[in-house]
């Protein structure tokens, strides 16, 4: 397991980021605390320079985890269920340009937010259209070589997809090879009442990982137990990224970020 820290552009609408503003200095920043890789929470990747990233994360020997995409639900409302055609039509183009962003650098895409809202239609009627929606988006990604992980999210933040059991089934319906889940330590310390049981019955989906503690600052300032979700993730023989994403608490990104990973490493062999 390597470790990775969520960066994001500076138009972020979301504060859950262990670093929000300028990229290249994000990427600086893990590197030099000693991060494996990054994550991108990006709104648009058309107002990204690709070639800047390219260059700063190839100059610094750092790998591109994944690439987040909540920010064009969280500020411009985009999302794969909508009732309105217009903004699902829309919130999938933009996903191929999430899509087109990550092959430059080899990462997955992350479905978090940007899945959308039921807003009190049926679990089954807004299933059939995301199941589509995400048919179709998985079949771009397998030309681009992207894969697209699910992120399950606590009741608080969304309506559709909260727990990992949830997502599995969801998962398996799409049946693509590259579509997988993203576990996230912070909202299965809402959602999941045996964590390490619900991991182990989702582990041939993991594809990548998110923690937080359970004040959703950095890991080791609450009382999320770490130590036995990364056994659980040694015994699954899970070998991706664990992504950093926490709020920049108690005194800035860099200190939470430094928390982080002294915490995280403890954990994970080297």
């Amino acid at each position: 397991m390597k470790i990775a820290l969520v960066i994001s552009t500076s138009d972020a609408a979301f504060n859950s980021l262990a670093f929000k503003g300028d990229l290249v200095k994000g990427v600086e920043m893990a590197k030099r605390i000693g991060y494996d890789a990054v994550e991108i929470a990006v709104r648009d990747p058309k107002v990204v320079d690709v070639a800047q990233i390219k260059d700063v994360v190839e100059r610094l020997q750092m790998q591109v985890a994944a690439i987040g995409t909540g920010q064009a639900f969280l500020a411009e409302g985009l999302n794969l269920i909508d009732s309105n055609d217009d903004i699902r039509l829309r919130a999938k183009n933009r996903l191929k340009e999430h899509i087109d962003f990550a092959a430059h650098f080899g990462a997955k895409v992350i479905i978090g937010f940007i899945r959308g809202m039921r807003k009190g239609r049926l679990f089954e009627d807004v299933l059939s259209i995301f199941v589509e929606q995400m048919r179709q988006l998985a079949e771009y990604g397998l030309s681009k070589g992207v894969s697209l992980v699910i992120e399950p999210l606590n009741r608080y933040e969304i309506d559709f997809l909260n727990t990992l059991e949830e997502t599995y089934e969801v998962v398996k319906l799409i049946d693509k090879e590259n579509v997988g889940i993203l576990a996230d330590t912070f909202h299965m310390n809402i959602e999941e009442a045996k964590i390490e049981k619900n991991l182990l019955s989702i582990a041939d989906k993991l594809l990548h990982f998110h923690v937080a503690d359970s004040n959703r600052w950095a890991p080791g300032t609450g009382h999320y137990d770490f130590a036995s979700t990364f056994e659980t993730l040694k015994s699954i023989g899970y070998k991706g990224y664990i992504s950093v994403e926490c709020l920049p608490k108690p005194n800035g990104a860099e200190e939470a970020a430094k928390i982080a990973y002294e915490t995280l490493k403890s954990f994970i062999d080297f």
